[in-house]
């Protein structure tokens, strides 16, 4: 197959679900690590077509979801320097931090601007030279080449006033992180697909090996979901565990080596800090020495002030799949996509906003 069409013809959907019921004989619970596949697995109603031996949990897959209240409070704290133009994606804009947003500095004042990709950034500071340039780069293997795409197009322009604040997280870490918490058992993960795309399949053997659990990465329509699910349903029924790749149209085992070399020659891996989850080891992304000139913390003193996290928000344990947005007593009342609490109901590839859009409330 081809085609987007062709991965949602109904009459395969049909053979996928029956055979997923036929071969589902243990109770398993299984968890995605993509805000794109949690849509997708609302928008199309897989929950409701799979048996009720399974299980199905959503993970920290929404980038800006992850982003730690103590990580924006440093955006919003470089948006109140003179003289500095803040640029970032759309949802950053809207999540709130400790005490404001950077939505909120923009309207009392302060050069905040929505981009489309760090290009527009660096252009932004070839037509601003007076001005000092950041762009919050934040995402996860998908969006980082670029990021260092853009960091080197600004070192062979000898743009000085150009910096990037780096939040960028790596999935492998945060899902070895929540197998070692041990608040849910996992028996299968349905591995990131975009991200998928950049590194290939290798980064989740380990997952097969020391944790015996079943790996499948997945694309975005309805019957790559399902593909995956049963995948997943063969390796645990059989206890034969290993990292399938039912995505092929997209997905090389080896990745796309040319953007992982692009990464690494601009970042290596460190400590960051998760919303929910708080510090887990090389699992973000700064800049290596050659390229701290454009560090943002490197060039910049601020002091952000303590972090306050949001009474009643529990994006910290729905990030988790501890808890859903159904637990929150904030969901639908006092957040809402028109009033967010939290980053959840904020990014478009969030959980409770998944759940907003898509969810049963009955469940």
């Amino acid at each position: 197959m081809k085609y987007i069409d062709e991965y949602r013809q109904p009459e395969l959907v049909h053979k996928l679900v029956e055979r997923i019921h036929h071969r589902s004989k243990k109770p398993v619970r299984l968890m995605e690590f993509c805000g794109g596949h949690t849509v997708s697995i609302f928008k199309y109603g897989i929950r409701q077509l799979l048996p009720e031996t399974i299980e199905m949990l959503s993970g920290p897959g929404c980038p800006v979801c992850v982003t730690s209240n103590a990580d924006l409070d440093k955006a919003i704290a470089l948006a109140r320097l003179p003289d500095v133009i803040i640029t970032s994606f759309g949802d950053m804009i809207r999540v709130p931090g400790s005490y404001s947003s950077l939505q909120i500095e923009k309207a009392e004042g302060c050069d905040v601007r929505v981009v489309y990709s760090i290009m527009d950034a660096i252009e932004i500071a070839r037509n601003n030279p007076e001005k000092k340039v950041v762009f919050v780069g934040i995402g996860f293997e998908t969006t980082s080449p670029t990021i260092a795409a853009g960091i080197l197009q600004a070192e062979q322009e000898n743009i000085n006033n150009f910096f990037v604040l780096s939040l960028s997280k790596l999935s492998p870490p945060i899902i070895k992180s929540i197998l070692e918490l041990g608040e849910v058992r996992l028996n299968g993960i349905i591995c990131p697909g975009h991200v998928s795309v950049i590194t290939g399949s290798e980064p989740y053997r380990f997952l097969a090996e020391d944790y015996n659990i079943a790996c499948a990465i997945s694309g975005f329509e309805p019957i790559d979901i399902l593909l995956c699910i049963a995948e997943l349903i063969e390796q645990i029924e059989n206890e034969d565990y290993k990292v399938a790749i039912p995505y092929r149209r997209s997905v090389k085992p080896e990745g796309n080596v040319y953007a992982v070399k692009i990464m690494n020659t601009v970042f290596e891996p460190a400590d960051a800090d998760w919303r929910g989850i708080g510090i887990v080891r090389s699992s973000g992304l700064k800049l290596v020495k050659k390229f701290e000139r454009f560090d943002a913390m490197k060039n910049f003193t601020i002091e952000p002030g303590p972090v306050h996290q949001h009474r009643g928000c529990l994006c910290g344990s729905i990030l988790r799949g501890v808890q859903t947005p159904l637990d929150c007593t904030l969901f639908r009342n006092t957040c809402t996509p028109e009033h967010p609490v939290g980053p959840c109901m904020v990014s478009s590839e969030g959980t409770c906003s998944t759940y907003y859009l898509y969810g049963d409330t009955n469940e």
